[in-house]
């Protein structure tokens, strides 16, 4: 992580909505509806689904510092302000990552930057035409914490130049992965050109599918959750298929 500028104003969101957060974690979210939280030995992975593309903003939260981050303010920044909480007991949220430059998943970046007075980051080749210029630059290979979590960032080109993936080895579990749209169930992410598709395939296969076990649990930009055990099989026909 590379420092690039300070921190934001404080602006708190005027409209407070009340999001329900059940315990019971399957991967699943609907829109409009409940968040849902996993709670590992050090940290707490909370999902929501927001805006009217069914995209997921997660709350990571280190269960020992109370410090959080967040990964993608994509919109609805009323529904993540209630998830992070107004009271003096909730987390301290530190950091937004936004996983790539698309305007999906960066909707609500501002203001819940500007009402928590966290810091932003994202890859420089996707940096530009975010609203709210990052923090911080994060490369491939890269450590990003959460109090006293570690989370490492994978660069996966081909979604977008800039696009990247965090991953959280639990030292009590298995890698939680963060995928942003690289990676969903059933197949990468949409490319714009066969040759951004190899590379984003390529990627995926040599970063992510060669270096991780089956039991990585991923967690995709949009709709449900799934592991790589159940896409490994189906990499020959994403190939093959050319999407």
């Amino acid at each position: 992580m590379r420092p690039r500028r300070g921190g934001v104003a404080d602006s708190r969101p005027a409209t407070v909505w009340r999001v329900n957060v059940v315990e019971e974690y399957t991967g699943h979210v609907k829109p409009g509806g409940d968040a849902a939280r996993r709670t590992l030995g050090a940290l707490t992975i909370t999902k929501l689904s927001v805006g009217p593309m069914d995209n997921n903003a997660y709350l990571l939260t280190c269960r020992g510092s109370n410090e959080a981050l967040l990964i993608d303010a994509a919109a609805d920044p009323e529904r993540i302000s209630d998830l992070i909480g107004h009271g003096d007991d909730r987390p301290a949220l530190r950091t937004i990552v936004t996983t790539h430059q698309h305007p999906d998943h960066w909707q609500a970046l501002g203001a819940v930057a500007g009402a928590y007075g966290a810091n932003t980051a994202a890859h420089p080749d996707d940096a530009e035409p975010l609203p709210v210029p990052p923090d911080f630059l994060l490369e491939h290979g890269d450590t990003v914490r959460v109090g006293e979590c570690t989370l490492e960032v994978i660069h996966l080109r081909g979604h977008t130049p800039g696009s990247i993936a965090l991953l959280y080895r639990d030292p009590e579990g298995h890698p939680h992965l963060f995928t942003g749209d690289s990676l969903f169930p059933g197949g990468i992410g949409k490319t714009t050109s066969p040759e951004a598709f190899r590379s984003l395939l390529d990627d995926v296969e040599q970063r992510v599918f060669d270096r991780l076990p089956d039991d990585t649990w991923f967690y995709p930009g949009h709709g449900d959750d799934s592991t790589l055990g159940a896409e490994r099989p189906k990499l020959p026909e994403w190939r093959e298929r050319g999407w």
